[in-house]
């Protein structure tokens, strides 16, 4: 026992160190975190993942309080790092449809995690921020 929590306490110190040792210049898991751990991207993840292929206007109904451009500033982002892929049909007018690529699923997967622990600690997490 002893021993695995020693590999998993070195698995995470080899992870901060590779985050921490290019604080100056890009930092592969500083940069990708950030990217995708603000809440309108993860929002737009989970919408996509829920509900399949969408249209802008759908994921943006879906989440609600997100502006016109913060969403296309995300889907954007999200698109770029191929996390998300945009379709669009030479209709008239335009129709474009988004829908999570086999690298934005894989991500979907790990979110799904956190967005699981976040629930079931929600009332521990604001019971202390009351008592703070």
């Amino acid at each position: 026992m002893e021993n695995t929590a020693f590999k998993e306490q070195k698995k995470f110190q080899d992870i901060f160190w590779k985050a921490n040792e290019t604080r100056n210049g890009i930092c592969p898991v500083r940069d990708i975190i950030a990217r995708i751990s603000d809440k309108w991207s993860m929002l737009t993840i989970y919408a996509l993942g829920g509900y399949g292929t969408l249209r802008f206007n759908e994921i943006k109904r879906l989440i609600g309080d997100v502006s016109q451009r913060m969403l296309t500033v995300t889907l954007r982002n999200l698109e770029t790092d191929g996390l998300v892929e945009r379709k669009v049909f030479p209709e008239v007018p335009p129709r474009v449809e988004y829908n999570l690529t086999p690298l934005g699923f894989s991500l979907l997967e790990q979110l799904v995690q956190l967005g699981g622990w976040a629930e079931q600690n929600s009332a521990a997490i604001i019971k202390n921020r009351k008592a703070g």
